[in-house]
């Protein structure tokens, strides 16, 4: 699965895809990163692709041509070796559809180039939306100063559906019983004069009471 980030910052994603598994998946070659600034398809000297908002308000919006000849360029790329059908742009916008495991285990399974336009300011201006089909997502009920951050969990949650990113399918959560607690060792230890143990029913060994006890505490 190949990423293109469409970004202005795009050094804000070094420190995550440079650790633990998307680092080693990147280096195994289950995933590809690629990053385009829109700064980087605007003549003006000073590389400039805010102005101000049609209608008044307060901030700055990212121009249209600047994110659709990077998305374009994208495009291009992608035509030298895929069939463009096998592409997904993702619009990130607080306003867009939810994102869950199930959207993500989707797009995985069918597309193997994945855009995700980040926004920042005021947002980019509308009309990008209208040049491109794109799915506009949104990750919960609030705003961030940008899609960084939403397009790098994007980028984790997909990763995550790659065949060999995980190194064992049955790593993946949604594919197995699981819960929101999880134990390990010591049995029992003590902080403060209080001792913390691991539910029995965990140390049974008895997989069906075991699997039904994970059913009642699921993510």
């Amino acid at each position: 699965m190949h990423f293109h980030i469409i970004t202005l910052f795009p050094k804000a994603f070094d420190s995550y895809l440079s650790e633990s598994i998307l680092k080693r998946a990147i280096e195994d070659k289950k995933i590809k990163v690629s990053f385009y600034n829109p700064r980087d398809f605007v003549k003006n000297k000073w590389k400039r692709v805010d102005r101000p908002p049609y209608g008044g308000g307060p901030g700055l919006v990212i121009e249209a041509l600047p994110v659709v000849k990077a998305i374009e360029s994208v495009l291009k790329l992608i035509a030298k070796s895929y069939k463009l059908k096998a592409t997904k742009i993702i619009f990130l916008s607080p306003r867009g559809k939810q994102f869950t495991n199930d959207y993500a285990k989707k797009t995985a399974k069918k597309y193997k180039n994945i855009i995700l336009v980040c926004g920042r300011y005021e947002g980019i201006d509308a009309r990008v939306k209208k040049v491109f089909k794109v799915d506009e997502i949104s990750i919960g009920p609030f705003i961030l100063t940008g899609g960084e951050l939403p397009a790098m969990m994007i980028m984790d949650v997909m990763a995550r559906q790659v065949p060999g990113v995980l190194g064992n399918l049955e790593s993946i959560e949604e594919r197995r019983i699981s819960s929101s607690e999880v134990y390990t060792r010591p049995e029992v230890f003590k902080h403060r004069g209080k001792l913390y143990r691991v539910p029995k029913i965990l140390l049974s060994g008895h997989r069906a009471k075991i699997d039904e006890w994970k059913k009642k505490r699921r993510c």
